[in-house]
Order: structure tokens, then sequence, then C-alpha cells
């Protein structure tokens, strides 16, 4: 069997023996074998694709499989990792395996909320697997769809409000989205050749220019909806804010690379023409979103909207580099979106955590946490000093190859977006700095809390699994950076052309 069908295959075994579990104690155990056999095959992945590259095997796209689904509109089961997908896969073990320890106490419908979590998962996969149009939109629904559940039941405050309001959201995205995807697949044939949904056969083709300005936005809009597109943006913190713990960190760690991943993998790289047109759109768009985001979170009080538009501002980052359609900010663009997903899964486990022990999320009505849950509060710590991108953590690689590759545009237009976008920086320390000192730091504000008791195990299983991650790839980013550099050559040529991007 192919590889890459076994990140399919292991979550759907996984969800049919949770069917067959008695107990909830089962159910976890279950789902935490099940996962973390998916963490080691990507573990494995990783591997076996940089000796592939070393073997000096230098296809495009590697471990391809390609099975016939249905023949009458040329819909193929295709699918083919690069050195990007590779990167991507990883993010998604990582985190899932961590989320599925942050459900450790779930006890309402325990079997159905695994159930649920791990199908997302399961979308999540087939979707940066997929080189056919049509199997990666299938596996996209199948990764939005189950938030509808997981909030709507698992979740608290006005959950059916947020799980309704993120789910017509996201759905009005994927109408779009598929508007843009029919829209190449009958753009696929020049000549009368056969229509052909394959990204890597479309990619060799040139479709009409007429045809990119009219479907480029479609498609665009479709995946930066759920990549939190400024103004597209809103469901972002209500999901966030209702989700329960481990749906938070998939969410927004997982889920929301979907749209950046999917933004410069089919809409950019299959219609360069219009990308290069469109750019300055939404690149004023994408650099609202980064400075927008973390001013949004400064104002905030409650600690999940506080990470949840910190979440538009990063993944506002992610859009912004793709945009600037040179090597140096794409590479930056996938380690961000590896970066930030780390981080936030980190932070919303942490959230989670915290709010278990105080039953609060309000920063005012806490304090003097480091003197009585310190393993929590230095992890709370560490995750923040990535967020504002402290050297030798993930942040500082991802945002400082961003920026540098964005200012190697020499025209007024980038620079200035550049440094609009660069104030970032400043604004994330800020409330980085100010949530720290205000929950962590000073007098304990509560008699409750001197009772609190730290991390047990399988929270500490969880946060050290993302720590590890984070400091990893801070220290010793050469060989993700260079993995994704070979992968990027193809897109980077196909997508920048002549390297002038007009901005009328």
């Amino acid at each position: 069997m192919n590889i890459l069908s076994l990140f399919v295959l292991i979550p759907i075994l996984t969800i049919i023996a949770i069917t067959f579990t008695r107990s909830m104690k089962q159910t976890r155990l279950v789902s935490a074998v099940g996962m973390g056999i998916q963490l080691i095959l990507a573990a494995a992945l990783i591997f076996m694709y940089l000796a592939e590259r070393r073997s000096g095997n230098m296809a495009e796209m590697l471990f391809t499989y390609d099975a016939v689904w249905f023949p009458t509109l040329n819909i193929h089961y295709t699918v083919g990792v690069d050195g990007i997908s590779v990167a991507m896969i990883g993010l998604t073990a990582i985190v899932v395996f961590a989320g599925i320890f942050a459900s450790w106490t779930v006890e309402f419908l325990s079997r159905e909320f695994f159930i649920s979590l791990i199908l997302l998962s399961s979308g999540v996969f087939g979707f940066f697997i997929s080189l056919d149009l049509f199997t990666m939109f299938l596996f996209y629904e199948l990764a939005v769809i189950p938030m509808y559940l997981l909030i709507g039941l698992w979740g608290s405050g006005p959950k059916e409000y947020s799980a309704m309001k993120l789910t017509l959201m996201l759905m009005a995205g994927s109408a779009l989205l598929l508007v843009g995807l029919l829209g190449i697949y009958f753009n696929s044939a020049p000549g009368g050749s056969q229509l052909t949904f394959n990204i890597t056969e479309i990619a060799k083709i040139q479709i009409p220019i007429e045809m990119q300005r009219f479907l480029f936005p479609f498609t665009f809009i479709g995946f930066g909806i759920l990549g939190a597109l400024f103004p597209f943006h809103t469901w972002s913190p209500d999901g966030h804010a209702s989700a329960p713990t481990a749906v938070s960190m998939l969410h927004a760690g997982v889920l929301m690379k979907l749209g950046g991943y999917g933004a410069f993998r089919v809409a950019m790289y299959l219609m360069p023409d219009a990308a290069r047109e469109q750019a300055w759109i939404f690149i004023i768009l994408t650099s609202i979103s980064v400075v927008y985001g973390a001013f949004g979170a400064i104002v905030q009080k409650d600690l999940k909207y506080i990470n949840a538009y910190s979440s538009v501002s990063h993944c506002g980052l992610v859009l912004f580099a793709v945009l600037m359609m040179n090597q140096t900010a794409m590479n930056g663009a996938v380690i961000q979106m590896i970066s930030h997903g780390l981080m936030t899964a980190l932070f919303f486990a942490l959230i989670g955590m915290i709010y278990g022990r105080t039953h609060t999320r309000m920063i005012n009505e806490m304090g003097g946490l480091m003197k009585v849950i310190p393993f929590l509060g230095v992890v709370y710590v560490i995750a923040g000093l990535a967020s504002l991108g402290l050297p030798g953590l993930s942040g500082f690689v991802a945002e400082m190859t961003i920026f540098v590759g964005s200012f190697q545009h020499t025209d007024v237009f980038h620079r200035v977006v550049t440094i609009m976008a660069t104030s970032s920086i400043v604004i994330t320390a800020v409330y980085i700095l100010r949530v720290v000192g205000i929950l962590l730091l000073g007098p304990i504000k509560n008699d409750h809390y001197l009772h609190l008791k730290d991390a047990v195990w399988y929270e500490r299983l969880s946060t050290i699994t993302l720590v590890l991650a984070i400091t990893a790839i801070g220290i010793a980013p050469l060989w993700l950076s260079d993995m994704i550099n070979g992968s990027l050559v193809p897109l980077v040529q196909k997508i920048a052309g002549n390297g002038i991007v007009s901005l009328f």
C-alpha cells in the first residue's frame, strides 16, 4: 500500500476501533495509540523524503499513487508529496497527538468526541497529500464539517451561535472555492484534450488570462476565508472562544493552515498571471489582517480571544508572505504556518489547562499563577516568547525570513506594506508581556488559587511535545528550510514569472 494513503486509513481504522470501546479509558487509549502511530508514520515519512532527495531523486512529487475514481469526469484519487506538504503532515501529526492528551478529561460523549476529532484530522491529512482538485476539495469539506459538532456539542459560552457562524462562513468560502475549482477544471483542456482535476497536469498548461482574472478571486478568497483573511475573519475569534481545548488546538494549529496552503498551491500556482496582476489588492488586505489582529489582541481580556486575534495576525502574515512571490518570503510563509501551528496549539492547550483549574479565562481575575503552577507558567512564557519572535524559537526563524524576503522588493509599495507588517512584532510583544505580567506574576488574587495543582502527566506530555518541536525548529531550522526550498523552486518560477508584480 502507498505510504501516503496510510495517513487517511489509520484515522479511519482508529475511528472503527473506538466504536468498539466500552469505557472512556479504552476510548482514550485507542485514540492515543492510533494518533501515536500516525505521529511515528509522519516522522518516518520525513526521513524517507529526505533520504530520497539526498539520493538524487529530484521528482517534483514523491511517493505518488494514482487510481481512477470517477472516469466519466476524469476524477482520480491522486496523491503525492513535496517538501512543503511533508512539513505540513508533520505539523498535523504533532498537533493531533498533543490534542488527544489535552482532551484526556473529556467525559461527555467522549467516544463521539474523539471520533469527530480524528475524523477532522483525517480530512486534513487527505488535503495535504491530494494532487487532484476534486479529491482535495472533498477532504477539505471533511475537515471543516466536524467543527460544527465539536463546537456546538462540546464547546462553552454561546457555542451554538459560534458553531453556526463558523460553519456558515466556511461554507460560503467553500462555495466560492467550488466555483474557482470548477472554472479551473473546465479550462484545463486547451485544444480539445481531456479535462482534468490533476494539479501537476493543469500547471503545465496556460489557462486563458481572462478566465484567470475571473477565477483567481473566487479561489484565493475561498481559501483565504479559512486563513482568516480580512474582512472575512470574524468567524475565527468566536469559534476559538467557544471551542473545547483540543478543537481550538486543531482549528488554529492545523485547520487554518489549509487556507494558506491552498492559496498558493492552487490559486497562485495554477493562475499565476492573475496572481501577479491582483496581488496588490490582497497584499493590502493581508497587511490589515496582520496589524488589525495584533491590535485586536491588545484590547481583549479573555485569554482565548487574545490568542484568537493573535492567530488572525499570524495567519495574515502567511498570506502576506505568499503574495510577495519570491522564494525567501514564501519559504518564510511555510515555516510560519508550521511555527504558528505549534505555538498556537500550545497556547490553547495551556489556556484550557489554566481554565480547568481557575474556572475563568479573564486575565484581570487571575494573578501570581507562577507561584502555584510553575510548570504551566514556564511553558506559557515559552509559548509567549515564541509568539513575539525570540531568537532560538520557531517564531523568530519564520518572521525574519518573511520580512527579509518581503523587503527584497525595491518598489515603494512593497517596502511600505512590509514596514507596516513589521510593526506587528512590537504590538505582539506588548500584549504577550502584558498577559504574562498579569497572569503569572504579581500577587495571588484569589485564595482558591493557593490550592491549585500543577500539570499532571498527560498535560506534561502534550505541552512538552509542542515545546520540543518549537525549540527544535528555532535552534536548527536549516533542515526544514532546505526541504521546503527545494520544493518551492518550481512553484516560485511559475508564480513569479519575470519577477515583476503589477500593481495596477
